[in-house]
């Protein structure tokens, strides 16, 4: 954690007063605090803000809750949808640069209103998409909304945190797409049974408009003054405002992105991204996993899946505060990524064991959980620490490199899956359809399966065609009412000869394609060890707690200078 007071001149004006909204309808786009918040409403924020990227994720992830049954709807080959989810992302990635560009229309604005603009386009957009053209469009809105709130909510958790207590309010955040996964998944599996993926969807927009109400009322945010400055402890509160006067937020700005480009920055930002492969499979490919390769319903998938949501979440809270207490992050983030791959190696050997049951992905769920929450957690402390420590006022456009970062990481993942599991198309494509055909045409398969040569000579006609002599042998052989049998099932069995071989190989050969992607992900888990050792902070707790009293002291003395005589 850094402690290096910034530096300022306390009678240089600076351009903008800190302003405070004159009117109600003012404060609806202007919300700019002049101080820095009291505890009480300092919280307040920042619950508005986890709870919206709750919400926010809810909207986003629920359709791949309900992945099947939107490709059903559209008739949509497995590959376009994985497409429709390579697209989002893509335009996700550039809205996060858009975000770190926009902090003229504050951080706030774009949380709250992008909001708004989501909850819009899942209600009324996506439930009444014309096409699967259409869809894609859509989703795509709703993704660049998605990437420019990626930006704007850590970066007012962190205006909002200090660094004493920066991992508990970052793993409050990173809780944001960890319990919206928790609620599509507990939501879908509760209700999937009454209800269609357009209700599923709407159910998460109405959440939406729920939230928005708050925020647009509740939601405000540090001037550029207070924010563009590094805040260790709540006890600096009155130094940061002393300084925020001699502040040019112009000057601080200048050269961001040259800062940010960094082996610390970007290097970290693409650590994390691989580090989280599987949490990306899980939120996108875990329904269809589950489906093709162990036969769950949707429902029996989300359930599974609530144990990895519901640990994540538990451990991102438990870490935040231990890490807060101990005044370290490094420590946190190798032993979460150890424990992530031996965890995480386990599950990519099991998947591929038809035997293995629910519980046993269910336990394995919970240790990758909560491993990877015991890294991620303070890996979000130490990634705005290390933007702080070149520029403070650079937050949001650091967050901006991390947010493209992971989008594009995401596509990339989400675009190579369908490449290395060739099995998942015809699965999901003709899975179904041919599990159905079997079972409507088992009387007929076993009638044929009985007399294969005679049907194979009968395979040679059309019915107006057969030699009257072939057709009396088969009557003979057959019977004249299981070759009424066979006929009837003619649709099924046509179904069974186009697409059964393929089924049946894509069967065999899913799991180990399956496997060899969750080693990928253990492989992500691996590049990022190295990338903890760039990032600020002390391993130490002791050297840890030295720093911040070092900190208190060159406060107290700047304090000291500040005071008027005789003060």
């Amino acid at each position: 954690m850094s402690a290096t007071p910034t530096s300022f001149d306390a009678n240089r004006p600076g351009p903008d007063p800190l302003v405070a909204g004159p009117s109600p309808l003012h404060r609806l786009y202007r919300r700019d605090l002049a101080q820095y918040p009291p505890t009480g409403r300092r919280m307040a924020y920042l619950a508005i803000v986890v709870i919206t990227t709750v919400v926010l994720y809810y909207m986003l992830y629920i359709q791949y809750a309900v992945a099947t049954s939107i490709i059903g709807h559209f008739g949509m080959t497995y590959r376009y949808f994985v497409w429709v989810s390579v697209i989002g992302n893509a335009v996700g990635a550039f809205a996060s640069l858009v975000a770190g560009l926009a902090d003229r229309w504050g951080r706030a604005n774009l949380v709250v209103y992008g909001l708004l603009v989501a909850s819009v386009l899942v209600f009324f957009g996506l439930p009444n998409a014309g096409g699967k053209a259409t869809y894609l469009v859509l989703f795509a809105l709703v993704s660049f909304v998605e990437g420019i709130v990626l930006v704007a909510t850590p970066a007012l958790i962190r205006d909002f945190s200090p660094q004493l207590g920066r991992a508990t309010a970052m793993g409050a955040w990173t809780m944001g797409p960890v319990v919206g996964s928790l609620v599509v998944t507990t939501v879908t599996s509760h209700t999937l049974d009454s209800s269609s993926w357009q209700d599923e969807l709407r159910y998460s927009a109405i959440a939406g408009f729920a939230v928005f109400v708050v925020a647009i009322f509740a939601l405000r945010e540090l001037s550029p003054r207070l924010r563009d400055q590094i805040m260790v402890t709540l006890r600096d509160r009155a130094l940061v405002e002393a300084r925020a006067k001699g502040i040019d937020p112009q000057a601080a700005r200048s050269g961001q992105w040259r800062q940010m480009l960094r082996l610390d920055v970007a290097g970290s930002a693409v650590a994390i991204s691989v580090f989280l492969l599987l949490y990306f499979a899980a939120v996108g490919n875990f329904v269809v996993f589950f489906a093709t390769t162990f036969g769950y319903s949707e429902q029996r998938a989300n359930a599974v899946a609530n144990w990895y949501w519901a640990a994540n979440a538990i451990a991102l809270v438990v870490v935040g505060l231990l890490s807060d207490r101990l005044k370290v992050r490094k420590p946190f983030m190798i032993v979460g990524a150890v424990g992530s791959i031996v965890v995480t190696s386990l599950f990519a050997i099991k998947t591929t064991h038809p035997g293995t049951d629910y519980y046993t992905f269910a336990w394995l769920f919970v240790g990758i959980g909560v491993f990877s929450g015991v890294a991620y957690g303070p890996w979000m402390a130490s990634f705005t620490e290390t933007v702080e420590k070149h520029n403070p006022a650079a937050t949001a456009t650091g967050l901006a490199v991390w947010g493209w970062t992971i989008r594009i990481v995401v596509a990339v993942s989400a675009a190579f899956i369908p490449v290395l599991v060739t099995a998942v198309t015809p699965l999901v494509e003709h899975g179904t359809e041919v599990s159905a055909a079997s079972q409507q045409a088992a009387p007929a398969l076993a009638i044929v399966k009985a007399h294969p040569d005679i049907f194979a000579e009968l395979g040679k006609y059309t019915p107006q065609t057969t030699p009257p002599e072939l057709a009396a042998r088969a009557a003979q052989e057959v019977g004249v009412a299981n070759l009424g049998v066979v006929q009837k099932a003619q649709p099924q069995l046509a179904v069974l000869n186009k697409y059964g071989t393929k089924v049946q190989k894509a069967s065999a050969d899913g799991p180990g394609q399956w496997r060899d992607w969750w080693w990928i992900c253990v492989g992500g888990q691996v590049l990022f060890l190295p990338f903890v050792f760039v990032m600020a902070g002390r391993w130490s707790p002791k050297k840890a707690r030295e720093d911040a009293e070092s900190h208190q002291q060159a406060v107290d003395r700047e304090m000291e200078a500040l005071a008027p005589e005789g003060a």
